[in-house]
């Protein structure tokens, strides 16, 4: 289990511009904003409703009080935001106990970092049970500190776990590269002064000054990365 404690030695890369990369997970890294969609369409349905599937487009990605809270508003749900929160969580592990699919790209971008002992943090909104469960696929080795949705005052679409991972790493959040899956994600990064790389999973996402949009993590590798902060 790693933490948001920083680990020795996860300060600037040597002889780069490129001080850190700070990975989003669900989307991203791994394969289940579908998964999240899916636990909360079933709980729903036990419920007595039906969801709305433009209203995935408004939960995803997003703290889950804020998307549990919008469902419950949006249906009128009989049920209180503690109690669903409890269960979206219990859904969604046992949907990655089954299976936890990688992004395309993901194993071997990280693995690169690892060998050019980049600086890297895992930044989710996911709560930290998640992230811990998540780690044991994607490797904790690879990460020099996470950051969960329910350990910081305020998580994304605020600045505020971006610019504690760039810290914890003794990063410049200017010299750091952010990818993100969703646009609550990159309101974080870039209102934490991020480069922000986009690989859009659900809804799409423009580029923008400092963002560049790729289709896949299949695009992106550290030469790439570098070449964000030499732009």
């Amino acid at each position: 289990m790693t933490s948001t404690v920083p680990a020795p030695g996860t300060c600037t890369a040597e002889g780069s511009a490129l001080q850190a990369v700070l990975l989003d997970m669900d989307g991203t890294l791994v394969d289940t904003e579908g998964f999240w969609w899916d636990v909360e369409v079933e709980i729903f349905a036990s419920l007595g409703h039906t969801l709305d599937d433009t209203w995935r487009h408004v939960v995803v990605g997003g703290p889950m009080t804020r998307s549990a809270g919008f469902l419950i508003e949006a249906t009128g749900a009989d049920i209180g935001l503690a109690e669903l929160t409890v269960l979206l969580n219990q859904g969604f592990e046992d949907r990655i106990d089954r299976t936890l699919p990688l992004m395309p790209g993901a194993a071997r971008l990280l693995a690169e970092l690892a060998a050019y002992e980049i600086p890297t943090a895992l930044v989710s909104a996911s709560h930290r049970r998640i992230i811990d469960r998540v780690l044991t696929s994607l490797g904790p080795q690879h990460f020099a500190l996470t950051v969960a949705g329910d350990e910081v005052p305020r998580t994304k679409p605020h600045p505020d776990p971006y610019l504690l991972a760039a810290a914890g790493l003794g990063a410049d959040p200017a010299r750091c590269a952010v990818v993100e899956d969703t646009a609550t994600g990159v309101a974080a990064a870039e209102a934490a002064g991020c480069h922000v790389v986009a690989v859009p999973s659900v809804a799409p996402i423009t580029p923008a000054a400092r963002r560049t949009v790729v289709t896949s993590l299949e695009e992106v590798d550290l030469a790439f990365l570098r070449g964000l902060m030499a732009a």
